[in-house]
């Protein structure tokens, strides 16, 4: 005790690490979404409490959460998902620190965390087109199918790279079919409660194209009347579901466009998918299809928090700029 004290670390609270969890959980029900906090819940509940939950705070040391690690990889967990919890585990820590429970948190002396991070961004596989993004043709076939309330919706996605949760939110209010453009001010969350996008950058205003003006202005007209301003309801007019759009509406449509696996089912699970191919449709060079828009505005359109956000995810897909015949032209431009 007297080392502790010197060193500045000793501390009298007998809290255990589940005890700390429950605190770090209700301060987190009063800063972030319900699902945010669901996902720190599982965490703690399923990955935490189970292994070191009845250990004393001031008993914890880096031995101790390495030997942790190293037993949730012996049962299993995937080097992602033990960095999550040992990220989770470091923030319950800090919270315990400031509450005085704790006088140090030992995950953030973990020498190997930084290279977790190093790693995990060194092997993460890249968004491949034809794989995780729709190509050119598929996105055409799609689009040749679609039919209905799923039309407009689906549109939406392809032309706007809206989140599934902005999609949702969307009110007809932010969508301006005059100048052509829609306005990201809500999403819906997975709980189906509207509220601000997450982030300030998530709040943005996205250009549509001729094809996507006309399906809304038609859809306009059929679309069920909802209290809360929706463009795409349920038929009661409440909050669509995200799992409906994904069952009735993404997957029928690949598969009668023949956008399917070799077991005959939607190639594409999901509503990113879509936000992938405008990312790349925004990206791709003009003489290929594109918008060959900078990467700078594709991060606004997106609505990332950061150019780098952008840049990890579809930095891969930007024309390298240095084939023979460009690097001609350049020549020939510079010195005639």
């Amino acid at each position: 005790m007297k080392v502790d004290i010197k060193a500045g670390v000793h501390t009298s609270s007998k809290a255990t690490v589940a005890e700390a969890g429950a605190k770090w959980i209700a301060d987190a029900e009063d800063r972030l979404e319900p699902a945010t906090v669901e996902s720190y819940q599982q965490h703690l509940d399923q990955h935490i409490i189970p292994y070191i939950g009845s250990l004393k705070l001031s008993q914890l040391t880096v031995p101790t959460v390495r030997n942790f690690t190293d037993r949730l990889r012996k049962d299993g967990r995937s080097p992602t998902m033990i960095q999550r919890v040992v990220g989770d585990l470091g923030s319950i820590l800090a919270d315990a620190q400031e509450r005085g429970l704790v006088a140090q948190n030992v995950v953030r002396s973990l020498s190997h965390r930084k290279k977790w991070h190093e790693s995990e961004r060194r092997h993460k596989r890249k968004l491949k087109v034809g794989a995780d993004i729709p190509t050119p043709e598929e996105i055409k076939a799609i689009v040749a199918r679609l039919r209905g309330r799923w039309r407009p919706l689906l549109l939406t996605a392809i032309f706007t790279g809206l989140r599934a949760s902005e999609l949702r939110g969307l009110r007809w209010e932010d969508v301006d079919l005059k100048k052509a453009e829609l306005h990201v001010r809500q999403r819906a969350d997975k709980f189906n409660k509207i509220g601000k996008p997450k982030s300030a950058a998530g709040q943005r205003t996205v250009p549509m194209p001729p094809i996507l003006v006309n399906a809304l202005r038609e859809w306009k007209v059929a679309c069920p009347k909802s209290t809360l301003d929706l463009v795409f309801p349920t038929g009661t007019g409440n909050v669509e579901f995200h799992v409906n759009i994904v069952t009735r509406g993404l997957a029928p449509v690949q598969e009668a466009a023949g956008v399917v696996t070799k077991a005959g089912k939607a190639k594409y699970t999901g509503l990113h998918a879509l936000r992938h191919f405008y990312a790349s449709w925004c990206i791709n060079r003009r003489e290929d299809g594109g918008l060959g828009l900078p990467l700078k505005i594709v991060q606004h359109r997106l609505g990332h928090s950061s150019i780098q956000m952008t840049s990890d995810v579809y930095g891969h897909l930007f024309p390298s700029g240095d084939d023979g015949a460009e690097l001609a032209a350049a020549q020939k431009a510079l010195l005639g």
